[in-house]
């Protein structure tokens, strides 16, 4: 488990990392290299020129091991994953197949564990070539086409600058004032050498709000789709839809309770996506970015050498249906057993993941005889399909979802009632339950608190496995409740809250001179006693 890199720290990134960007405009004939000022003026003159580093955003996305050499590190998808096996509804096994074992320990309180440093290194990471773009663009720019790629380094900007905040340190109602991490864009990237201070929560709000209100701007002032940056895997990039996807979860976090319902209806009006049906969603799926109810997500190709790789992706450690994985060598991705229990059998959902006795009723017998033959465990996952839909296949070229539509319903139900009005946010919560999950539910909620409750329910169910339940139990102040979930002992943990924030790794604390203190160290929770 060698880490590859002996530095972490944004000053040393911004000097030294080497990333997919415009790297066609870096040199001319004679190896002449070009200045900034010079690329600027090509991409005007050009602007097709721009398109590299845009692709080259999306592509940072889904890396093959840059953090380290070892299995756990497949880009974004593997925080995704590590963050959902620090909570409490992605139960797994303490055993060697497990690169993810270590987020089931909670143990990370240090300033030098995977959590960290993989979090930490791929939000700035996808910085840094966000920065490149939006560097090269002049901000007063009418060109349709610059708008349109200026918006895509702009809303990534605001996406990873977001991820930070949330991760190291307190969320952000009632802790403005707390040191963050530190600001590095296009502006200040050449002097971030010299060190850059950790900013306030405030400010890294401040900044993730001014990027995402620009990348709005620019997509509006466009009119084009993103179809106009690729013909395939168009949803990769960030279209006007998902900029206010991306605006409506910061609202929220933030409680600007109607702002985050107001952004969530436009994310839903001019996304163009749509739920998926009951009977879309009663059998295995969310495979491809090309489902209707995709908003944006990381769109992967078969020769990319994460599926290259055979086992260093996402659907090997989450999957259930394909046929090189670690899923089938024990490491099962299960649901907790009271979530489960806790879903009515009317509702379609219930059928994302096994019983039981290892049975699904969102199955077919070929899926159900796969599945049974490696003898898995009750309530594991059977809610993401295989890739092209074949069972055993041996390619695991899934795309992987960033922002789902129904996210979206579920974001203007609680932020509706939270702004004052309960009866109308448990009336959107009914409505897209009642026709898209299940026809028999009712919601029993009453005040505001109770739908804002009744919707973290739904979003456990909905968005079990898509990289979201640690954020909900930081930003609802909520604790780490594992008991009753099927946690092997030594995991059952009832960690009061509010949850710690992560640590800086610890390359960044010697390497970024200017960064000041960290957050406090905090240990291993001890285990409870389950029920």
């Amino acid at each position: 488990m060698k880490n590859k890199f002996l530095y972490f720290g944004a000053s040393a990134m911004m000097a030294s990392m080497a990333l997919v960007s415009c790297n066609d405009l870096d040199t001319q004939p004679q190896d002449r290299y070009v200045t900034t000022s010079e690329k600027a003026e090509a991409i005007v003159n050009k602007p097709s020129l721009a398109s590299a580093g845009v692709v080259g955003i999306s592509a940072t996305y889904y890396t093959y091991e840059t953090v380290y050499s070892n299995h756990i590190d497949f880009g974004w998808p593997s925080v995704m994953m590590l963050l959902d096996n620090i909570g409490p509804d992605l139960v797994s096994r303490n055993i060697g197949y497990n690169w993810f074992a270590s987020a089931g320990t909670y143990n990370l309180g240090n300033n030098n564990n995977y959590m960290n440093n993989m979090g930490w290194y791929h939000c700035y990471k996808i910085i840094k070539s966000a920065n490149d773009v939006i560097g090269n663009i002049d901000p007063e720019t009418d060109n349709a086409q610059l708008q349109l790629y200026a918006a895509q380094g702009y809303a990534n900007r605001a996406f990873m600058y977001f991820n930070l905040a949330q991760l190291f340190q307190k969320t952000y109602k009632g802790n403005e004032s707390l040191p963050c991490v530190p600001i590095i864009t296009d502006l200040n990237a050449n002097e971030a050498a010299n060190g850059v201070p950790r900013a306030t929560v405030q400010e890294v709000y401040d900044q993730v709000l001014s990027d995402i209100n620009k990348a709005i701007d620019f997509l509006s002032a466009s009119g084009l789709s993103t179809s106009n940056i690729a013909d395939v895997g168009v949803k990769r990039f960030v279209s006007l839809g998902a900029a206010y996807a991306i605006r409506a979860r910061v609202n929220l976090v933030m409680n600007n309770w109607q702002a985050a319902a107001d952004d969530a209806k436009m994310a839903i009006q001019t996304s163009g996506a749509t739920p998926s049906s009951i009977a879309t969603a009663s059998k295995p799926g969310l495979t491809s970015s090309d489902e209707s109810n995709w908003i944006w997500g990381i769109y992967t190709q078969e020769i990319d050498r994460v599926v290259t790789s055979g086992i260093v992706n996402w659907p090997s450690h989450m999957g259930s249906f394909n046929d090189n994985g670690y899923w089938a060598v024990g490491a099962f991705r299960m649901i907790s057993k009271a979530l489960y229990e806790s879903i009515p059998s009317t509702d379609c959902r219930k059928g994302w993941w096994l019983d039981e006795n290892g049975l699904s009723a969102n199955l077919t017998e070929a899926q159900q005889a796969f599945v049974s033959s490696v003898d898995p465990e009750a309530y594991m996952q059977v809610k993401f399909g295989p890739y092209n839909g074949v069972v055993g296949t041996t390619t695991n070229a899934n795309d992987i979802p960033l922002i789902r539509v129904e996210e979206m319903y579920l974001i203007m139900a609680e932020a509706t009632a939270m702004a004052g009005n309960a009866a109308g946010g448990k009336q959107i919560l009914e409505d897209f339950v009642t026709t898209y999950r299940d026809p028999a539910y009712t919601c029993s909620a009453s005040s505001s608190a109770e739908v804002q409750e009744e919707v973290w329910h739904q979003r456990r169910i909905e968005l079990w496995g898509e990289g979201q339940c640690y954020y909900d139990l930081l930003r609802l102040n909520k604790g780490l409740d594992r008991r009753g979930a099927g946690y092997e002992t030594v995991w059952v943990y009832n960690v009061p809250a509010p949850l710690k924030p992560f640590l800086i790794p610890n390359n960044e604390m010697e390497s970024n001179k200017a960064i000041g203190s960290n957050n406090d160290a905090w240990s291993r929770p001890a285990a409870v006693d389950d029920f």
